[in-house]
């Protein structure tokens, strides 16, 4: 997940209907990795605080991350609460298949306090038009499309992470998921700046995109028992 403008921060409950908003809590740090990470230093991570990490899984219906299972495992084994993110690609497939192929391959959700619901990232086409040959309404028909198979499989909605840049642009500030869908807000500064879309805040701030035990630095706006929630649903 690499965004070339950014943020991440507070926290929703999840359950198998909207949300319910959590009060202010102290800050726990995470971080996300992908196969550009070729080694993370989990342990160092967890002794450093972290207690949570974001992993890429997938891309379109084609691309499976090939360290996925590798940095899950290694999450795993150091005792961070973990989950995937899938890589939109609107422009090449509908939304629900894009969420039906990342919950095959790694981007699923148990209720065992240690999986975070999946994430969609949208963001900035690296190859392409910005927005992906969609209109303002059609973007958000295919998150939508997204956001209900994933639902329809896991019981969760997943999280949707994005830049007020990228959400004004290309959905025009839609205000669709604001009530179900937690936000991972990518801003690379030392606050959040504008939380887009009707949201009343961040569930998690990606806040820098250098963490020094790999990946981006990620801060989840609320303390242990709320990311604990968080996973739970």
């Amino acid at each position: 997940m690499k965004l070339f403008i950014a943020p991440w921060l507070l926290a929703f409950t999840l359950t198998n209907a909207a949300p319910a908003a959590l009060e202010k809590r102290a800050t726990t740090k995470g971080f996300d990795i992908s196969h550009y990470q070729a080694t993370v230093n989990y342990q160092g991570a967890y002794n450093s605080g972290a207690r949570f990490v974001i992993i890429k899984a997938t891309e379109g219906t084609t691309y499976i991350d090939p360290a996925f299972s590798k940095h899950y495992t290694g999450a795993t084994n150091v005792g961070l609460i973990r989950g995937g993110y899938h890589f939109a690609r609107p422009a090449s497939s509908s939304g629900s298949s894009q969420a039906s192929f990342f919950v095959a391959h790694g981007g699923g959700w148990s209720g065992d306090g240690r999986t975070l619901p999946g994430m969609l990232d949208m963001e900035y086409n690296p190859s392409g038009a910005t927005c992906y040959g969609l209109t303002k309404s059609g973007m958000v028909s295919w998150i939508q499309s997204f956001v209900n198979e994933y639902r329809g499989r896991t019981g969760r909605y997943p999280m949707i992470y994005t830049t007020n840049d990228w959400w004004v642009t290309c959905t025009g500030g839609s205000t669709a998921f604001s009530t179900t869908c937690p936000l991972v807000l990518a801003r690379y500064s030392t606050s959040p700046g504008t939380v887009p879309g009707g949201w009343p805040y961040q569930t998690i701030w990606q806040n820098s995109d250098s963490y020094p035990y790999g990946g981006d630095s990620d801060i989840f706006n609320g303390d242990l028992t709320q990311l604990k929630k968080l996973a739970t649903g």
